[in-house]
């Protein structure tokens, strides 16, 4: 099979998200969270806009997508909370997306943030929203101890803060890139 744009964007989408939820307590290689989302059917999703959920539909799709992705990793033998299921598909997403050129489009927008201490803190720091109080509830739990109430009552802090402005637009505030 000849090496296509569409097989560089997965590697390389893959190779980020698992880099990034791969974290203390659960460990995995690269390659296994390839696995892991490949085995839960992320690949197709990154097979191009249309594949995406509506926007009022999101919440729902990534609930469905953080259960394939937790089923996966324990058929590979690891324990995968909601929260680092979660930052496994929202980088994945994200660099095929939001930082491939689709970043405009409505489903794109609509995408979740990877979540991480960096940005809590950060989000705490600055009281994003007035949400300080929240945002200090999520940095104890830990991002990657999430379950899927904690994780979701931290999108929808975020979605409120910016009030119809792109979900990725809350990354102004993580600081990990520096």
């Amino acid at each position: 099979m000849p090496y296509s744009i569409e097989e560089h964007k997965h590697r390389f989408a893959a190779w980020a998200a698992g880099t990034a939820a791969s974290v203390k307590g659960c460990r995995f290689s690269v390659r296994q969270g390839q696995d892991v989302l490949e085995a839960a059917g992320l690949k197709r999703v990154l097979g191009g806009v249309d594949r995406l959920p509506n926007p009022e539909q999101m919440d729902r799709s990534h609930r469905k997508w953080r259960s394939g992705v937790i089923a996966a990793a324990q058929s590979e033998g690891f324990e995968f909370t909601d929260g680092v299921a979660a930052k496994l598909i929202n980088v994945y997403l994200k660099a095929g997306y939001v930082c491939g050129g689709h970043h405009d489009d409505l489903r794109v927008r609509a995408l979740h943030p990877p979540i991480d201490s960096v940005l809590l803190d950060e989000l705490s720091a600055r009281n994003v929203g007035g949400l300080r109080a929240e945002w200090n509830v999520a940095r104890k739990v830990r991002w990657s101890k999430f379950d899927s109430t904690q994780y979701e009552t931290v999108i929808c802090n975020i979605r409120l803060c910016l009030q119809g402005s792109p979900m990725w637009e809350v990354e102004k505030y993580w600081r990990g890139y520096q």
